[in-house]
């Protein structure tokens, strides 16, 4: 027995948000005072660390969950699973659902148990819930997915990531340029078919980065201070992320047995091409190679970073040949990874 996807789906939004059209905003540093550049100049550095031309945002009339409903069908379609048959929907999240120009979270009932009312599913034993692990959410609820698959408690299981980010920035921070909405679903089930989870990596660290992301006022001294949004100290993230997640990924592959020659993609939690490009890079060297061309597929350039989404939806375009010079085969290795709040690190070593 084997444990692979066997079917994925992606919603991206529609509304297309440019770096242009942050000319206006009113960028301040973290103590309130102005910037020393111009907004354009602002964008022009911010493109050459993030790599981020434009981003999604969720329309105003959509929250989360039903982002995470389109891209479930989708999946269950490519699968061509009967819903009923699904013995787990998890799905993995950070905020919930937030209604536009509003300031509450709504989590009751779980999104997973919204998404399984809107697939009308009847069956009980269908169990849904979510997870919240940071960016690399989805990818630790395929390792969650796994582990009832292996300890024979489930046979197929529907694993999502989907979040809106746009509804949780402070828009006076700059960091919030990085961020968009999207979701993105998988199947996983048992098969007999050749390959899939090969092996399986995470971690939490939280000793001393338990609050590198976490919520904070607004830049502008002058909003709401009962009012918080998703902040970041970027430099300490960025410094973490190469010192562990090329780790954690040479030891998932160390324990799926496949050579490091042999890994033909790997798909990274789409947060920062700079960052995504030093990871990379740190983790070949860590085999005395050079890193190999093509090797990264990115999707960050045209959606921005959103979050649980990013990974599976990278995935989805990818096979579904909707990015341009990318392509998965069956008997390809693939790593995904991730890291994000908490802090949180995972890898999966997967065969096609």
């Amino acid at each position: 027995m084997n444990i692979k996807i066997t079917g994925s789906g992606s919603y991206i939004p529609t509304k297309k948000v440019t770096n242009s059209d942050f000319a206006q905003h009113d960028f301040l540093n973290e103590d309130g005072t102005a910037f020393n550049m111009t907004n354009d100049i602002i964008a022009e550095k911010f493109v050459e660390i993030t790599g981020i031309l434009e981003r999604r945002y969720a329309a105003d009339d959509m929250v989360n969950s039903d982002m995470a409903l389109i891209a479930a069908k989708k999946a269950i379609d490519k699968s061509g699973i009967d819903p009923e048959t699904l013995d787990y929907i998890i799905l993995a999240h950070n905020y919930g659902d937030i209604q536009t120009n509003t300031i509450q979270s709504d989590t009751v009932p779980s999104l997973a148990t919204r998404v399984k009312y809107g697939l009308q599913i009847k069956n009980p034993k269908c169990v849904a819930y979510d997870i919240l692990f940071g960016c690399p959410g989805w990818i630790e609820a395929v390792i969650q997915a796994q582990a009832y698959i292996k300890a024979g408690m489930a046979k197929k299981c529907l694993v999502i990531g989907s979040e809106t980010l746009s509804r949780v920035v402070d828009k006076h921070d700059r960091d919030s340029m990085i961020y968009s909405d999207g979701a993105g679903a998988t199947i996983i089930e048992a098969t007999d078919d050749e390959g899939g989870i090969l092996a399986h990596e995470s971690a939490t660290f939280s000793f001393d980065e338990a609050k590198f992301l976490y919520f904070g006022n607004s830049f502008n001294k002058n909003e709401d201070p009962n009012i918080r949004y998703i902040k970041m100290y970027g430099r300490k993230i960025y410094e973490f992320a190469l010192s562990n997640v090329p780790k954690a990924m040479a030891s998932c592959l160390e324990k799926s047995g496949i050579a490091i020659t042999d890994v033909k993609k790997i798909l990274i939690h789409q947060a920062n091409e700079k960052m995504d490009e030093a990871i990379i890079n740190r983790f070949y060297k860590l085999f005395k190679m050079e890193t190999p061309a093509g090797i990264m597929p990115m999707s960050i350039h045209k959606l921005g970073n959103s979050s649980v989404a990013t990974v599976p939806t990278l995935y989805d375009l990818i096979v579904n040949g909707e990015l341009e010079g990318q392509n998965l085969n069956k008997g390809d290795v693939i790593i995904f990874a991730s890291v994000g709040a908490g802090m949180n690190i995972n890898a999966i070593v997967y065969k096609m």
